[in-house]
């Protein structure tokens, strides 16, 4: 367990692990291209270790030399080993991700993960799959499932009915073993690291308007080349050093080489509209991905309304987000945010669970959570995370600026994104102590 109490200012310049979205990505395009990629950056969080554990199993050479990670390809239809099962732990994405690999493959597999891993529902991705032709047999749409790829896919063109960056991620990826051209269309904007990536790699991607959305379209057949990939920082990851500046009177923090995809940055627009002092800095860009340096200094915050089209750009900040609204005069509401009740946990229970339990006052509807603010915050709640790193992260920072400690159940579930969190936090400043069990 770990408990944060009240802290003094947090200040410095820290650095946050690599996206965790990109180092999945940049894993798999550079085991389906041929020759070799290497990685600087790479989140070595037990999410993105499980997919490159996968694609190791699967034939594809991945070794870490030094702070680099090298992958040896096998081109789009080269993953030639049949394990029996692949394990991918906590991680959603991998798991989601490599059903579009396995696809295209002439490859009958075993998808298992943990146990929370294995209550998420999988039917949004493989549905588009199984039109490609991809098998499926288990029970229902969760994990363990047995899964057997084909070298005879068909394109098709799929309309997203909820937008979803991994579900496209996936069709995308198995569109690349099919002939003529795989579209995916979406009427809302969701991550596009696939897309930007899949250039980086060599793929034929158009994008286009059309009548019912965007449509994103991959020519098959493809043939990848191996290249350099530099994985910037988690802008997720950064969102609890960013939160936890705002909160804590007198911080100034500055987060480095932080990934600042709009796709990405719905979270430190929602807080600009709060008032805070955020300001980016040294903007540059990165393997074709925009970085900057975060600046953050503590602000006092109003409550907003946060619409529901910008949920896709900030999904999994709701947590935290909902932590500083706790600390905002006013009332706070977040609109399409049914997502999250299929996260690692459900993320919109486990986030009212852990306000009301802190003594914020806090309600929850199917697809809205809604916080009021700046009454105080009493902290002295024991969290139960339900395995979900968000959670604990969150409700950590909760207590950095609450009148009492808080407590999570759970400190190892943070290694699945951000494994550095606590050193990280501690050097800034924040008061986090690891109790007896």
């Amino acid at each position: 367990m770990l408990t944060s109490t009240r802290s003094g200012s947090l200040q410095g310049h820290v650095l946050v692990p690599g996206d965790k979205s990109i180092s999945h990505r940049a894993l798999i395009l550079g085991a389906l291209a041929t020759g070799t990629t290497t990685i600087t950056g790479l989140l070595e969080g037990e999410d993105v270790l499980a997919t490159g554990t996968a694609l190791a199993a699967l034939g594809a050479g991945v070794e870490k030399k030094g702070p680099t990670w090298v992958v040896h390809g096998r081109g789009v239809s080269g993953l030639a080993a049949k394990p029996d099962t692949l394990d991918f732990g906590n991680s959603g994405t991998g798991a989601r991700l490599m059903m579009g690999v396995i696809a295209g493959q002439d490859v009958c597999t075993v998808f298992t993960g943990d146990e929370s891993l294995s209550r998420r529902p999988m039917g949004r991705v493989l549905a588009p799959l199984k039109l490609m032709g991809l098998g499926v047999e288990g029970d229902g749409d969760t994990l363990p499932l047995t899964l057997r790829g084909s070298t005879d896919l068909v394109p098709i063109v799929y309309e997203l009915p909820v937008p979803s960056a991994q579900v496209k991620s996936a069709v995308l990826l198995a569109g690349l073993h099919a002939p003529g051209k795989t579209s995916v269309i979406e009427s809302a904007p969701t991550r596009d690291h696939t897309e930007r990536m899949l250039r980086h790699f060599g793929a034929e991607l158009t994008v286009s308007r059309e009548r019912n959305g965007t449509a994103i379209t991959v020519s098959g057949d493809a043939e990848l080349v191996g290249n350099n990939v530099a994985v910037p920082g988690d802008p997720s990851s950064a969102a609890f050093l960013v939160a936890a500046a705002l909160i804590t009177e007198g911080s100034q923090l500055t987060i480095k080489g932080v990934l600042v995809n709009p796709t990405r940055t719905g979270f430190y627009v929602t807080l600009k509209e709060m008032g805070a002092d955020i300001r980016y800095e040294n903007e540059r860009e990165e393997g074709g991905e925009p970085v900057a340096d975060i600046v953050v200094t503590s602000s006092p915050l109003k409550g907003v309304s946060v619409p529901s089209e910008r949920a896709p750009s900030m999904i999994d900040e709701y947590p935290v987000l909902a932590v500083v609204a706790a600390f905002a005069n006013g009332v706070t509401r977040m609109e399409g945010v049914g997502e999250l009740r299929v996260k690692e946990s459900d993320r919109l229970a486990s986030t009212l669970a852990g306000l009301k339990a802190c003594g914020v006052d806090a309600a929850a509807g199917e697809d809205t959570l809604k916080v009021h603010g700046g009454k105080g915050v009493p902290g002295g709640g024991h969290i139960e995370t339900h395995m979900d790193h968000r959670i604990a992260m969150a409700f950590l920072v909760l207590g950095l600026a609450s009148e009492n400690p808080v407590t999570i159940d759970n400190a190892a579930i943070i290694a699945t994104s951000f494994p550095d969190f606590v050193e990280v936090m501690r050097a800034a400043g924040a008061q986090i102590q690891q109790l007896e069990s």
